[in-house]
């Protein structure tokens, strides 16, 4: 295990308090990146306190030379708006350069990143991360939205490859 369920929902509140106290006076609208990061959307969205929308989008990253694309936009208009993107994990940061390429081309007002799990050592995009929940080594997780061939997103904990739960 490499975080519980405890110590995940005291970093979901901080990064939640984090958020409020930022876009206090301010309606942000926080954008979470399918699927993984549902269960931490869900989470966060519920620790903010201050007025907040939602909403998701999802991106497919190809092995081939096609790169990235939008497989859900936003349903809504971002255009001055205060956006927060809520990911799972950040790696190399290839993706989430993307995605923050083409909101901001959408002139929202303002546009932050926060993520549950970074591995920075891996990064090879530069990405500004506003509000972070953890560092994790370069492991394969599953738990909390993450999963493995289809399985394991159900678990309350976060877990390294080959010591997860039957």
């Amino acid at each position: 295990m490499l975080f519980d369920a405890e110590a995940i929902a005291a970093r979901v509140r901080d990064l939640g308090a984090r958020i409020s106290k930022d876009y206090a006076g301010k309606v942000p609208m926080l954008i979470g990146v399918l699927n993984a990061a549902a269960p931490f959307l869900a989470d966060l969205s519920r620790a903010v306190t201050v007025p907040a929308e939602f909403d998701v989008i999802s991106v497919t990253k190809f092995s081939d030379a096609s790169g990235i694309r939008f497989e859900k936009d936003a349903s809504h208009s971002v255009e001055g708006r205060h956006i927060v993107l809520v990911e799972d994990t950040i790696d190399t940061g290839l993706t989430m350069q993307y995605v923050v390429r083409t909101l901001r081309a959408r002139k929202p007002a303002s546009l932050a990143v926060c993520v549950l799990l970074d591995r920075p050592h891996r990064r090879v995009a530069d990405v500004e991360i506003a509000y972070k929940g953890f560092d994790i080594p370069d492991v394969y997780v599953v738990g909390y939205g993450l999963d493995y061939e289809g399985r394991y997103r159900e678990l309350p904990a976060l877990y390294a490859r080959g010591v997860w739960p039957a």
